[in-house]
């Protein structure tokens, strides 16, 4: 399938790695394959801009939204909260480790950092919608059309928060690609 991404797709693919490195997260989720389409100067990128999403408001409701909250197990506890049950099911989410802090990979600039479930479907899904389009490529819009297919996930959470319509963003999208 990779050998289908455009320089662009691919650079998307590049550039959420390294923004879930600076973030000093342990995997590359969908919030950072937005965070890294948001990074490019391509069409799709402006359409994105266009309906009020930048790089740094994007970047800052993820940082809040996954900003380490300390919680007391025993408070928890009290309340019928299994935290044990939460780890499984962000661990599915996330990945295993997911809420182990940052390791050496995360933080240093070296190393692949593992895909989240939903981060692989947007990729599965900008193929897709690239055949939709009877497009022989998957370029950068393909992928966002991806998210927005998806329709779970932080960065569906982020557009939400920021008011973005999906459907006109889809709309728009898809006419960048097939003027």
């Amino acid at each position: 399938m990779f050998e289908r991404f455009t320089q662009a797709a691919r650079q998307v693919v590049v550039d959420a790695q390294a923004e879930a490195r600076e973030l000093q997260h342990g995997w590359v989720g969908t919030e950072h394959l937005l965070l890294a389409l948001l990074e490019q100067s391509t069409p799709a990128s402006e359409v994105l801009g266009r309906h009020g999403l930048t790089r740094r408001s994007v970047r800052a409701a993820v940082a809040s939204t996954l900003s380490g909250v300390d919680l007391d197990a025993d408070a928890l506890t009290t309340l019928g909260i299994d935290l044990a049950a939460v780890r499984d099911k962000v661990e599915e989410a996330f990945g295993p480790g997911a809420l182990d802090g940052p390791g050496p990979r995360a933080a240093g600039r070296e190393g692949h950092l593992p895909f989240t479930r939903r981060a692989k479907k947007v990729l599965e899904l900008a193929l897709r919608e690239a055949i939709a389009l009877k497009d022989k490529t998957i370029g950068d819009g393909h992928i966002a059309l991806g998210l927005l297919r998806e329709g779970e996930g932080l960065a569906m959470k982020v557009l939400a928060d920021h008011g973005v319509d999906p459907v006109a963003l889809r709309r728009d999208l898809t006419a960048t690609l097939h003027p």
